[in-house]
C-alpha cells in the first residue's frame, strides 16, 4: 500500500512538473500581455506593473494598428477553418463509411494509404504539394490559393482514421433496414449514419480545429506574405517584424490569436473526451 501511494506521488510531482514546464512560456505570454513595456523590460516574471487596464490598452493598440489588420486577418482565419472543418466532416465521414462498408482489397489500401500518410511529415512533401494546391485552389476560389484543399488532405487521414473506428460498431442491420425501406445510398448516410456520428464528428473537429486555426506553415507558403488574405498566425509574424522592440504589442498579439482556440477548448473538452471514449468503446 505504502509503494503504491508513494508511485502515485512520484507520478504527481512528475506531472506537475511536465505541465509547468509546457505552461510556462504560455503564461509569460499572458502575464506580459497585462503590462507596459517598461514594465516587461524590467522583469518579465513579475507580477508588477500587471493590469487589465492595460491589457485592454495593449489590445486596443493592437487590433487597430494598421499594421495588423486584425479583423481581416480574423475573418480569414475563420473563413479557412469553417469550410475545412465542414469539408473534412462530411467528405470523411463519407469516405470511412465506404472503407468500412465495402471489404475490397482496394478499400483495405485505401485505408492503409489514409493511415500511412498520418505519419508523413508536412515538410517532406511541401515543396511537390505547393504547386498542385495552388493549381486547385483556383477553382476553390476565395482567395486561398489552395489552402482549403491543404487542410482537407492533411486533415482527411485522421478524420478518416477516427470515424471509421466508430463506423465498425454501428450495426449494418440499421442500413439493411433503410434499404429495405427504399432509401438509397445517400439517403442512408445523411439520415442514418451521419447523425450517429455527431458525438465523434465533434470530437475531431476541436481536434482538426485547432491545428488549422494554429497552423502558421502552410498558409504562409501559399499565401505568402504580402497576401492581403492573411491568416491570424501569418499575420502576428507580419506585425512581429514592424514591432521588434515592442513585446507589449508583440504578446498582446499573440494571445488575441490564441484566445479563440483556448475558449472552444476550454467550451468542448468534455465532447473531446466523450467523443474519444465513444469511438474507443465502438
Amino acid at each position: 500500500m505504502k509503494m503504491k501511494t508513494s508511485r502515485m506521488v512520484t507520478l504527481m510531482i512528475i506531472a506537475i512538473l511536465l505541465a509547468a514546464y509546457i505552461l510556462f512560456p504560455f503564461a509569460l505570454v499572458v502575464l506580459n500581455s497585462f503590462k507596459t513595456q517598461s514594465a516587461i523590460v524590467s522583469n518579465p516574471i513579475s507580477f508588477a506593473g500587471a493590469s487589465f487596464k492595460q491589457f485592454i490598452s495593449n489590445a486596443s493598440s493592437v487590433i487597430n494598428n494598421k499594421n495588423f489588420v486584425f479583423w481581416h486577418a480574423f475573418g480569414s482565419s475563420t473563413l479557412v477553418t469553417v469550410i475545412s472543418l465542414v469539408l473534412l466532416a462530411v467528405f470523411g465521414g463519407m469516405a470511412a463509411w465506404v472503407i468500412c462498408r465495402n471489404k475490397t482489397r482496394w478499400s483495405t489500401v485505401i485505408y492503409m494509404v489514409f493511415i500511412s500518410s498520418m505519419i508523413i511529415p508536412f515538410q517532406v512533401v511541401m515543396l511537390p504539394l505547393i504547386a498542385t494546391f495552388r493549381e486547385v485552389g483556383k477553382f476553390v476560389g476565395l482567395g486561398m490559393n489552395g489552402t482549403l484543399p491543404g487542410y482537407c488532405g492533411f486533415g482527411g487521414a485522421m478524420t478518416v482514421f477516427i470515424l471509421t473506428g466508430f463506423i465498425k460498431g454501428i450495426p449494418y442491420e440499421l442500413e439493411e433496414a433503410a434499404a429495405i425501406d427504399g432509401c438509397s445510398p445517400e439517403g442512408t448516410f445523411f439520415r442514418i449514419i451521419f447523425p450517429l456520428l455527431k458525438p465523434t464528428i465533434v470530437t475531431v473537429t476541436i481536434l482538426n480545429g485547432m491545428w488549422i486555426w494554429n497552423d502558421y506553415l502552410l498558409p504562409s507558403i501559399l499565401l505568402g506574405q504580402n497576401n492581403p488574405n492573411k491568416t491570424l498566425p501569418v499575420a502576428v509574424q507580419a506585425f512581429v517584424g514592424s514591432f521588434v522592440k515592442s513585446w507589449d504589442m508583440i504578446l498582446t498579439a499573440a494571445l488575441l490569436a490564441m484566445i479563440p482556440m483556448i475558449v472552444i477548448f476550454l467550451i468542448a473538452q468534455k465532447h473531446i473526451m466523450d467523443g474519444m471514449v465513444q469511438g474507443a468503446i465502438k
